[in-house]
């Protein structure tokens, strides 16, 4: 069988797939070779896919041979909304799993970032049969306090304005999540220690919470309601946990909790650039195949 075009498998293309809520947007990189498990990319909120592109490619450059998928999350992105009023994690990661039976994918290699790792988490939780090896990327539990200050406050609903404050609003909102966690909490305490995104990463993830300014916050408050910890035995994949030196380190610090409770639990300290989280990805997937 003739293998595709260089220039084909490297180049990521748009589709749209049917599920019950409507038409799923995704972006994938087709295989480079036949007969590999694919690979389901979940981003963040609340952005969308267009954040994973740079990973995509970075994990086919270090090998990934399979096809690679990133998918929008229903309320984000070009996706539609999801379904119920008050969507849940479990729900999210059904939709997942969903995609992939419409995709025609029995299994997959899952990595997930943040919002995207609670939901690759309870993927392969709830669904081990689908899942072979799971990535998480930026995964916590919140003590109560400020799991119920992030609820209330982290993602407000807004209305669109007929001065156009919405614009201005959506700007800082996303550059405010750069400077302090949680961002309405502007003080010298929370304030972050990472340089500030380019504008033209600010100007995309600022279209991309006005695209779904009616849904953005749905998986934000599902993802920041989930225990992931409490869900952690159920998974029987193997399991790895990125340290990337610029995550809050909140979340790095939760790692040891994380290894105590998954039963084939690995971690992997890491710049944070796609490539260098490509290449530990693909070290652990590589030597976890039989």
């Amino acid at each position: 069988m003739s293998q595709p075009e260089t220039s084909t498998i490297n180049e990521i293309e748009r589709a749209f797939v049917r599920l019950d809520e409507g038409q799923l947007h995704l972006r994938r990189l087709p295989a480079a070779q036949a007969g590999h498990v694919p690979m389901l990319i979940l981003h963040p909120s609340p952005a969308s896919s267009w954040f994973m592109q740079d990973l995509m490619l970075e994990l086919r450059n270090a090998g990934c041979l399979g096809e690679i998928i990133a998918p929008d999350t229903l309320g984000n992105g070009d996706s539609p909304a999801p379904g119920p009023a008050e969507p849940d994690i479990a729900y999210f990661a059904g939709s997942m799993d969903r995609l992939c039976t419409a995709l025609g994918f029995e299994q997959v290699d899952a990595y997930g970032s943040h919002t995207g790792a609670r939901i690759a988490c309870e993927m392969a939780a709830a669904y081990p049969a689908r899942i072979r090896r799971v990535v998480l990327d930026g995964i916590t539990e919140y003590e109560d306090d400020l799991r119920d200050a992030v609820i209330a406050h982290y993602a407000p609903v807004v209305e669109p304005d007929e001065y156009g404050r919405h614009f201005i609003w959506a700007f800082n909102f996303c550059r405010d999540q750069a400077l302090f966690f949680p961002h309405f909490m502007k003080d010298a305490a929370h304030r972050l220690a990472v340089p500030m995104p380019p504008p033209q990463v600010l100007h995309r993830m600022t279209l991309d919470v006005l695209k779904a300014l009616d849904t953005y916050p749905k998986p934000y408050i599902a993802a920041f309601r989930y225990r992931a910890f409490e869900h952690m035995a159920r998974i029987t994949a193997p399991t790895l946990l990125l340290k990337p030196e610029t995550e809050l380190a909140l979340l790095n610090a939760s790692v040891k909790t994380a290894l105590g409770l998954l039963a084939d639990g690995h971690e992997a300290a890491t710049g944070g650039s796609p490539a260098a989280k490509a290449a530990a990805m693909m070290k652990f997937l590589k030597k976890q195949v039989p």
